[in-house]
């Protein structure tokens, strides 16, 4: 491990975060409220911190870097994000009491989670509100391969950088050079997201809204700037436009590019994106059907409510137009069940990814199949590619590794003194990187009442959801520090 390396990508890291603290202090000077000072403070502390750790290091070059080089730096970089991140929350006060507490909203914006400590949203300073929305923006595509898009100085190398990074069992490469790669995926994530601006605009939101608001819908972040969050609004084309967005966001950035290069049917082609269209839409009509007639008495509203409910939940995004919890116990388990799903791999969605839920139904229906006729040779395909046995065993093993770290921790959440329901609810929201979860810290609550060593386990959860959980777990073994 070439620690001089590990601190120069991590100090660069830093120095790009204090950077993007410059939007916010914008946003707080021409609302003219109390985000200015805690900015500027955050923001000074921040680049100098990153200016000194690239001084120490300086000299090393990085022509080839090792896949553990590369997921330590991902890992310890993305919570290094989050520690210089909090900053303007910890200084601005109010709400957030705690380091512990400005710490957990800062990791919750950058993995893109979305759970928070904020009982009051609006009583924020609007300048507070545009950096809690920023970083899920920048979290979203990664603060890592925006690196590798705007700093060569990774070179060869960078392609470890993007393994660790990307949330994909199968990384797409989709240039030959792969900082190549993370332009394009930044330009079309980028022109995706303005293009929600101007529709978010047309239905009458105003420009800080609609940025606020588009910032944590392409990430599928879902942090909103109103309390009660997109249901403030209440209104139909919002919902549609935030729906729709929600939706591009869970499938393979790779699709929207070749959509982009001309091939129209890139969607009917990939077997991932018609499994993930067509979970959406049965789960939609099954949680649309249940709660027609028991809590909405027209089927219009059943759909446009399922519909939005379904969507925030299956791509974790986490926005709220309805209070689930009061909804039909059959409704609330499929929603459940939408957290572990999660979108198409390749997005910026977070949870178990549709790809490695199709495989494990294939290896399923495999196993049966050898069962009936055991001499038979057979193998796994997803569309016409046939799956390599390695990558079967990976998906399995992350699946088992999935839910063996989310029994531990709700178990250890229960043991910290947390109910059961919202023991189960809150690690699904935080390890699928959701948001909202169950019980107390559904989508009318919040996480501000947690017990501090709770949130900490939390943050641990999101990290490890964020970065597909090998790279934030293989830290802990010992032999990875070894020569």
């Amino acid at each position: 491990m070439r620690w001089s390396y590990l601190i120069n990508v991590v100090g660069i890291l830093i120095f790009f975060v204090g950077l993007a603290m410059i939007f916010p202090i914008g946003v707080g000077i021409i609302y003219a409220d109390k985000s200015v000072g805690p900015l500027l403070k955050s923001m000074n502390i921040t680049l100098g911190a990153g200016l000194l750790l690239c001084l120490f290091s300086r000299g090393e070059k990085a022509e080839h870097i090792t896949p553990r080089e590369g997921m330590a730096a991902v890992a310890v970089g993305w919570t290094a994000a989050g520690l210089f991140g909090a900053l303007p929350f910890y200084l601005t006060g109010g709400e957030f009491r705690t380091f512990v507490d400005a710490f957990f909203e800062s990791i919750s914006g950058f993995t893109t989670t979305g759970s928070s400590v904020l009982s009051d949203i609006e009583a924020m300073p609007r300048g507070i509100l545009f950096w809690r929305s920023l970083i899920q923006w920048l979290g979203g595509m990664g603060i890592i391969v925006l690196s590798l898009a705007i700093l060569p100085f990774l070179g060869v190398g960078g392609m470890q950088l993007y393994k660790a990074e990307v949330p994909s069992p199968v990384p797409d490469k989709l240039r030959p050079r792969i900082r190549e790669t993370a332009v394009v995926l930044w330009k079309v994530y980028a022109g995706i997201s303005a293009a929600q601006v101007v529709l978010l605009m047309i239905g009458g939101m105003d420009l800080y809204d609609s940025l606020c608001h588009t910032f944590t819908t392409m990430p599928t972040g879902g942090f909103s700037t109103r309390n009660i969050s997109v249901a403030s609004y209440n209104s139909v084309y919002l919902d549609m436009v935030i729906v729709i967005f929600m939706i591009i966001a869970g499938i393979n950035f790779s699709l929207h590019y070749q959509i982009l290069k001309g091939d129209t049917l890139a969607f009917r082609k990939d077997a991932e994106c018609r499994f993930f269209l067509g979970t959406v839409l049965l789960l939609t009509l099954a949680v649309s059907f249940n709660i027609y007639g028991t809590v909405y008495q027209t089927i219009g509203d059943s759909l446009r409510f399922g519909l939005f409910q379904i969507v925030s939940i299956i791509t974790t995004t986490g926005f709220a137009t309805a209070d689930y919890e009061k909804w039909p116990d059959m409704s609330r388990m499929i929603l459940l069940l939408c957290m572990f799903i999660g979108g198409s791999a390749g997005s910026t969605g977070g949870g178990m990814k549709c790809l490695r839920i199709m495989l494990a139904f294939k290896y399923c229906y495999k196993e049966l199949f050898s069962m009936i006729h055991p001499r038979a040779v057979t193998h796994i395909k997803i569309g016409k590619k046939t799956v390599p046995e390695d990558v079967i065993r990976s998906v399995l093993g992350f699946l088992s590794l999935y839910m063996i770290l989310y029994a531990f921790c709700a178990v250890l959440l229960a043991w910290l003194g947390v109910d059961l329901v919202t023991s189960f609810g809150a690690v699904a929201g935080t390890l699928g990187n959701i948001g909202p979860g169950f019980g107390t810290v559904g989508p009318a609550g919040n996480f501000a009442h947690i017990p501090e060593a709770a949130k900490w386990l939390l943050i641990w959860c999101m990290l490890l959801g964020r970065l597909e959980i090998y790279t934030v777990i293989i830290l802990l073994v010992p032999e990875f520090w070894r020569k």
